[in-house]
């Protein structure tokens, strides 16, 4: 904790900088740990390097300041955060890359450590629960609080994936007393959905398909899909936590078109698999419950070799 408030004490340009695609505890941990910057520490130029974020994180405070490309200033110090590795800043890695020092604050198992100050406990629920854990409780104000909460809630599926803990909810219980709407937070920014994005999760549902005598499942978005529905990646959030959901499904891969022959494949397991495990073998990580990659090439190939990497690992539980 000293380290890292040290580092921001004597910084006077700082970049906060997540992962592309950023999901709500990337935009949490960075607005999260920005709002507390410029609270406790007005004076200093503290900028937050992001792709563009979902319409119903942006009541966030600094939403509408997120830069989504890197300029030419230079920074004493840049954090980043929910990154597994820097490959995962994308394009806005230069402001990383060039700062004069850097820190990375992280939750992925398959983080093999980067930055001059590296903090990695794959065991905790979120990136804003381990910041929770540096910032002084005493001056996180209610603008950080809701972001700091919203990356918990988000990470945590509302308190109910298995990484939940006491201090999970204990830390959740401190954010709610800085005054912010936890029922606004999870309602807006996790259940609540457009209708056409219900339209292109039902199609999605319709084309899931059970595989390893019903203990997987799977469905694909094409980019025909995203057309037809007047949808995006955007509209993609929520779709494998219902596949993973499905009766007897130990495993659910969601697929989605990124660009040209690139897809997205989201990794969910319920006790069994190691889907962090499976989603190294193709570049990507995460976490034993959820993970995931990108990847070129025939999407129903690179489904053949997930599953039969999972069949490995039922096969040695004997199952």
């Amino acid at each position: 904790m000293n380290q890292l408030i040290k580092k921001i004490e004597q910084a006077e340009r700082i970049a906060l900088v997540g992962h592309i695609r950023p999901d709500g505890d990337c935009v949490g941990s960075c607005l999260g740990l920005y709002n507390y910057i410029i609270d406790n520490y007005p004076g200093k130029k503290t900028d937050v390097y992001l792709q563009e974020i979902p319409e119903s994180f942006r009541f966030l405070r600094g939403a509408d300041l997120i830069l989504h490309e890197t300029g030419n200033t230079s920074y004493d110090l840049a954090i980043s955060l929910d990154c597994g590795d820097t490959d995962r800043h994308g394009e806005l890695s230069a402001c990383y890359q060039t700062a004069a020092d850097t820190v990375c604050i992280d939750h992925h198992r398959s983080n093999q450590g980067f930055g001059d100050l590296f903090y990695c406990d794959p065991d905790a629920s979120s990136t804003c629960e381990i910041l929770c854990r540096f910032l002084d409780h005493e001056k996180i104000g209610k603008c950080a609080a809701e972001a700091l909460y919203l990356g918990i809630v988000h990470d945590t599926g509302v308190f109910k994936y298995p990484a939940t803990t006491e201090d999970t909810m204990r830390i959740a219980g401190m954010l709610m007393s800085k005054g912010l709407d936890s029922q606004f937070i999870i309602d807006e920014t996790f259940y609540k959905v457009t209708y056409k994005q219900n339209r292109l999760t039902g199609q999605a549902l319709l084309n899931a398909k059970l595989y390893c005598d019903g203990k997987a499942i799977s469905t694909c978005i094409t980019r025909e899909m995203f057309d037809a529905f007047d949808c995006s990646k955007q509209e993609t959030e929520g779709i494998v936590d219902k596949l993973r959901v499905t009766e007897g499904v130990e495993l659910a891969v969601f697929i989605y078109h990124v660009k040209e022959d690139r897809y997205k494949y989201s990794l969910r397991s319920v006790k069994e698999i190691d889907v962090s495990t499976i989603a190294c073998n193709f570049g990507g990580g995460g976490h034993i419950r959820a993970a995931g990659f990108d990847y070129c090439g025939d999407p129903e190939d690179i489904l053949s070799q997930v599953l039969s990497l999972a069949e490995e690992q039922w096969k040695q539980m004997g199952k």
